[in-house]
């Protein structure tokens, strides 16, 4: 059974920049889609950035193209997100998912997930 497991969540102030990584056991990342979701308090879980089996596509929510940068680390079986320009509304709970397919901007696409690292930035 894969597992996921985010780390790099902290507090950072409004225009800061944030690194999170996304580790998984059992099998490459690489064969897999990858997403980055987020939930803030109140809020659904929403969809930030995605990708594809291999690389071969990439897909960011509006809210965070430009500022935010998804990519993967084969040999460390990772997938990170980094996070520049950081803003109050970019405070959440971030979670990094898995699915078998291409990539989905839907939760419900995705089996396997990490158990979040929350992400504060303070104006």
């Amino acid at each position: 059974q894969v597992q996921l497991a985010e780390s790099g969540g902290g507090l950072v102030q409004a225009g800061g920049s944030l690194t999170l990584s996304c580790a998984a056991s059992g099998v490459p990342l690489s064969d897999y889609a990858v997403a980055w979701f987020r939930q803030a308090p109140g809020k659904q879980r929403e969809f930030v950035a995605a990708l594809g089996w291999r690389g071969a596509r990439i897909s960011y929510a509006d809210a965070v193209k430009e500022r935010f940068t998804i990519f993967r680390d084969n040999a460390m079986h990772t997938v990170y997100l980094q996070m520049m320009r950081l803003k109050p509304d970019d405070t959440a709970v971030y979670y990094c998912a898995r699915r078998s397919y291409d990539i989905s901007l839907s939760a419900g696409d995705y089996g396997d997930w990490g158990q979040g690292t929350q992400v504060t930035v303070t104006s």
